[in-house]
């Protein structure tokens, strides 16, 4: 699996720990182990910028998932095909205002919103009801299984 994490921001952040965690996300979706995935860590007014131009937003955002060939998750008989999952961009500053705001620390909330974005990449919604029921139900059971503790408390930007 090749997943490949640019800090291009002003905040350190450990690389590592997001890396570890998508091939964690990706293996548990039954996502091919040739797939492909990119985190990129911007400042605000990059972020800004991106949310503007491809949702026409105001403001800067937490999170911003950009799929690619649209792999869908797998099951263990039969994993996605191999491809490019695509590419998340995830903004530090926000989410440690959004940690603070939640009472958990930065590290958490960027695990948080790295996997809220793969599952994005993945199909995921939540503009429903029962989209964000679903998708946020597995993003903590994700993160927990992946922590070994309770999931930190979704936020929004």
């Amino acid at each position: 699996m090749s997943i490949e994490v640019n800090n291009e921001s002003a905040m350190p952040a450990d690389e590592e720990a997001l890396s570890r965690l998508g091939r964690f996300v990706l293996d548990a979706m039954y996502v091919h182990p040739e797939a492909e995935l990119s985190i990129i860590l911007v400042d605000e007014d990059a972020i800004e910028k991106l949310h503007i131009e491809w949702m026409d937003l105001p403001g800067p955002t937490d999170v911003l998932s950009f799929p690619m060939d649209e792999l869908r998750p797998g099951t263990p008989g039969r994993p996605t095909p191999a491809g490019v999952l695509g590419d998340i961009v995830l903004c530090p500053q926000v989410a440690e205002r959004q940690a603070k705001t939640a009472g958990h620390g930065l590290e958490d909330e960027l695990l948080l919103l790295t996997t809220h974005g793969i599952l994005h990449l993945l199909g995921y919604d939540h503009a429903e009801p029962e989209e964000e029921a679903e998708m946020f139900g597995l993003q903590r059971r994700l993160l927990s299984d992946y922590t070994g503790r309770e999931a930190p408390k979704e936020t929004r930007s």
